[in-house]
């Protein structure tokens, strides 16, 4: 079945097309036109706004009142996924933050039934539990652990899309590194007070990205770069980004940005049950979590996570960081695409790519989003509209 979308400005990607539509055949684009040259067929106005490549999360421990921890189920990540799906999102990475063995491998079992029920499930992010005590944050510390040769089995025999493993590199050997990242698992950095030596040799041995810049890694100071150095520092590697004005101080954000080719960040949610529509607490392995000023804090005052959806990451990068808005929607869709290796499918509007699409106003809120090709039952903008 073939659908054109019309009368909205398209960004496809790297650039922005005027009067351009877009042709959808089933759950793939199959050209873009301009206006005049559009085909014959079942056309839709979108009436305005700009549309643009889904966006993609890499971090999301849950949302609408479900967090993957505690409800490691096909039928909870899908709920996660439809919640963050009114927000923009077409593609994630539900996060399993640090605890028991038995809870990651009904999470890994979880995230391969859950790919059969909905394609926003693009794999699963483990955080933890191989991370430093030092820099644990809300992680609970009787599950950080070390890393046994029975864990990289596990991971990298996981076979549920894309596997993104957040380890502590002063805590893991390189030479485990390498193994995991060989069979394919995106091993990303974070919780740490490693070294800059101690980060770059990691990224020799596989290590592809930084998990949640600034937040619980080791800082620079005049003689030791740490591990935000690292980040910076090296090229290639991707770095996320939470921009909620919670995590990181807007000047930090723009100092880092001004470091680094903006390819290689993205923008991350690191969401909990209270976003994208859930209630204002929630319970983190026997701790309560509220709610309050826009962030999410353990009792003694620690960050847990966030309230963050995409649409508001993207907001927040255009309209206080003073990112161009090209580099902002890339941060949310290409970019995260690319750290997966799904850049030929999703993250541009283009020929042969994925019909996972994000209609926005012009304030950049969500207006309806289609996952290859399906938009969804009946309008999404009040719901959008009422959580931001």
């Amino acid at each position: 079945m073939m659908i054109v979308l019309t009368g909205a400005r398209i960004f496809d990607g790297e650039r922005f097309l005027d009067d351009h539509a877009v042709v959808v055949e089933g759950a793939r684009i199959a050209a873009i036109v301009p206006h005049s040259e559009r085909p014959d067929g079942a056309a839709r106005d979108l009436g305005g706004g700009l549309l643009a490549p889904g966006y993609v999360d890499v971090q999301v421990n849950g949302g609408g009142g479900v967090l993957l921890n505690q409800d490691p189920t096909p039928e909870g990540i899908a709920r996660i996924a439809a919640a963050h799906r009114k927000h923009g999102t077409i593609g994630l990475l539900p996060t399993l933050v640090t605890d028991a063995p038995q809870v990651m491998a009904a999470a890994i079992a979880a995230t391969r039934e859950a790919r059969r029920l909905t394609p926003a499930a693009l794999g699963i992010h483990l955080e933890g539990p191989f991370l430093d005590p030092r820099r644990k944050g809300a992680h609970e510390l009787s599950y950080i652990r070390d890393l046994g040769r029975d864990d990289v089995a596990t991971i990298a025999k996981a076979n549920c899309g894309a596997v993104m493993l957040t380890l502590a590199p002063n805590r893991v050997a390189t030479e485990s590194i390498a193994e995991l990242a060989r069979h394919g698992v995106l091993v990303s950095l974070g919780h740490s007070d490693a070294s800059y030596e101690e980060a770059r040799r990691a990224v020799q041995a596989g290590a592809r990205a930084f998990t949640h810049l600034f937040n619980a890694m080791s800082a620079p100071t005049g003689r030791e770069p740490g591990m935000v150095g690292a980040a910076l520092d090296l090229d290639d590697v991707f770095v996320g980004l939470i921009a909620d004005g919670h995590h990181v101080h807007e000047a930090n954000l723009r100092n880092a940005l001004a470091a680094k080719r903006h390819d290689r960040f993205m923008l991350v949610t690191d969401a909990m049950p209270p976003a994208a529509g859930g209630p204002d607490h929630f319970d983190l392995q026997g701790r309560r979590v509220t709610s309050a000023d826009g962030c999410l804090r353990l009792d003694d005052g620690t960050l847990a996570g966030s309230i963050l959806t995409m649409d508001e990451a993207v907001r927040y990068a255009v309209n206080v960081v003073r990112l161009p808005l090209a580099d902002a929607l890339a941060m949310a869709s290409r970019v995260p695409a690319t750290f997966l290796r799904r850049d030929t499918e999703l993250g541009r509007i283009a020929p042969g790519y994925l019909a996972s699409l994000v209609h926005l106003d012009d304030e950049l809120r969500v207006l309806e989003t289609w996952i290859e090709g399906q938009p969804p039952n009946g309008s999404e903008h009040d719901a959008a509209a009422d959580n931001t």
